[in-house]
C-alpha cells in the first residue's frame, strides 16, 4: 500500500479562516483546508503555494509548517501523509475551482464548533493554528469504513 502525500494550507486574516466545502470524496460536503497532493517534483512547501494558488486564487506569503500527520486504514486508498501549513499573509483575488468544492472565509469559532470536518481535522486544526504551539505530529487510525478509531501524538 502506497502512502499519498498531501498538504494542507490554513489561510488566516484576523479572526478568519479560508475553508472549502467538498463536493466530491474524500470528505464529500465536509469543510477542509484547501490543499492537494505533492507531485512528484515538488517539495511540500513548493505544493503547499501551489495547491493554495490553484484552489483558492491566492498567493500565500510566509508558509510556517505546523504538522505532520498519517491517515491509516486497512483500506488501501486511505493511506496518506499530511504535511500541515499555516498562512497569515495571502494576496491576490479569491476565486476558486467549483469542481473542488465552495470556499468562504468562516470564523474561527465557527470552525471550531458549529461545521462539519473531516474527524482527524477537528484534532490536529486546533494545534497547527495555535500560534504559540509547537509543531503537531500525530497517527491516526481508521477502520475500513472510516470511523476514526484511535489517535496518538508523538
Amino acid at each position: 500500500m502506497a502512502r499519498i502525500a498531501t498538504v494542507l494550507v490554513y489561510a488566516l486574516q484576523g479572526q478568519q479562516i479560508l475553508l472549502l466545502r467538498r463536493n466530491k470524496e474524500p470528505n464529500l460536503g465536509l469543510w477542509i483546508a484547501p490543499g492537494g497532493k505533492i507531485e512528484i517534483d515538488e517539495s511540500p512547501h513548493d505544493a503547499a503555494r501551489r495547491e493554495l494558488l490553484e484552489e483558492t486564487g491566492l498567493t500565500a506569503g510566509a508558509l510556517a509548517w505546523r504538522g505532520f500527520c498519517t491517515e491509516v486504514s486497512p483500506r488501501p486508498d486511505w493511506q496518506w501523509l499530511l504535511f500541515i501549513y499555516v498562512t497569515r499573509e495571502v494576496a491576490g483575488e479569491l476565486h476558486g475551482d467549483s469542481r473542488e468544492g465552495d470556499l468562504a472565509w468562516v470564523d474561527l469559532e465557527t470552525y471550531y464548533t458549529r461545521l462539519p470536518i473531516p474527524q482527524a481535522d477537528a484534532v490536529f486544526a486546533p494545534r497547527v493554528l495555535d500560534a504559540a504551539g509547537r509543531m503537531f505530529e500525530a497517527k491516526f487510525v481508521y477502520d475500513a469504513d472510516l470511523r476514526l478509531v484511535t489517535w496518538v501524538a508523538y
